[in-house]
């Protein structure tokens, strides 16, 4: 598989007060052309914050070392020509909200077209029947007519496939999908996944999906990452991630999944409290919750080590793990 996307040791950091704080520590993760692979963890763990790195979405007054290799090119590096090609042909963004980036006082065919026009070097009447056939291709009914209405027009759903249309349209090679399906509900949700695994594979895109839903991203994506306070804690192929975690916080978040087939007076959870990134000590980030914490995990902090097949940021990820930390006996309540 040809390496599309190599994020290297990227460190990010925002302002707080006077001061600066990290957000994403040293993260260090690859994705291949054609290869979906997804970002699971609490809010705050720095999932959104990565990809937008990525784009150089990052707010004012952040700062970002490390290297973002897109095809060996650093785009941290890009200057502002370089930078504004790589945006309107190489990569596009799906973002969580479409009723916050698509313009409610603009037809829905402006905001597709104009994108081609200005950048495709595509006149009008070229661009409208590319943008037609990429609606109909995302399961948008009624395309042509569907150019004239507004934001506001179109449900929840429908908003979110104009966004993926717009995303697709520039034909880039490298697609981050940041929560797209957070506010649709669950039947919306699946058709929208499928529309977007469908289209990677069609056209062999690299594909970033930052989700809080570890069945989700199972289901769609060939590998996870893990991330905890900033940090990559473990990274493994989704199918083998159930049965091989090696993480006390990846084991946790799958042992507080509601199984349906069980009854249960509360369901299991991670106990603690989730630390922000700025927030994290010397040692291990996860050592204040974590059920296996011995003496140097609060002092040493651990790297992102090749363990059973995949990568784990623990001093004990290669010991034996009992089955009571892995979920089958439970994890200890908050």
């Amino acid at each position: 598989m040809t390496r599309l996307l190599d994020i290297e040791e990227l460190h990010v950091e925002l302002p707080l007060g006077h001061a600066m704080g990290p957000v994403i520590h040293d993260t260090t993760l690859s994705i291949g052309e054609g290869e979906a692979v997804g970002l699971v963890g609490e809010s705050g763990a720095g999932k959104s914050m990565t990809i937008r790195a990525i784009m150089r979405l990052l707010p004012a007054g952040a700062t970002a070392t490390g290297q973002v290799l897109f095809n060996g090119t650093d785009v941290l590096g890009l200057d502002r020509r370089s930078l504004r090609s790589f945006l309107a042909s190489d990569v596009a963004m799906i973002f969580q909200d479409p009723s916050t980036h698509i313009n409610p006082v603009r037809t829905i065919g402006d905001f597709l077209i104009e994108a081609l026009v200005t950048n495709g070097h595509m006149s009008k009447a070229e661009a409208r029947q590319r943008v037609v056939e990429i609606m109909q291709n995302v399961g948008i009914a009624d395309a042509k007519s569907r150019l004239s209405q507004y934001p506001h027009q179109l449900s929840g759903g429908l908003q979110q496939r104009v966004m993926i249309a717009a995303a697709l349209a520039i034909g880039p090679r490298l697609l981050l999908a940041d929560e797209p399906t957070t506010s649709l509900d669950v039947t919306t949700q699946a058709e929208v996944m499928a529309i977007l695994d469908e289209q990677r594979r069609q056209k062999g895109l690299g594909m970033i999906f930052v989700t809080h839903d570890l069945e989700l991203a199972a289901a769609v994506c060939d590998r996870i990452a893990v991330m905890y306070a900033g940090f990559v804690v473990e990274e493994r192929a989704a199918a083998t991630l159930h049965e091989e975690a090696r993480h006390p916080y990846t084991m946790g978040l799958m042992a507080s999944r509601p199984d349906p087939n069980l009854r249960s007076e509360r369901l299991t959870v991670v106990p603690g409290r989730p630390l922000s990134a700025f927030e994290v000590g010397r040692g291990c980030p996860f050592a204040s919750r974590c059920v296996r914490v011995e003496d140097r995990c609060r002092e040493e902090r651990p790297e992102l080590c090749e363990v059973s097949g995949g990568r784990v940021r623990c001093h004990r990820a290669d010991e034996p793990v009992d089955p009571y930390i892995r979920g089958e006996g439970g994890v200890p309540h908050a």
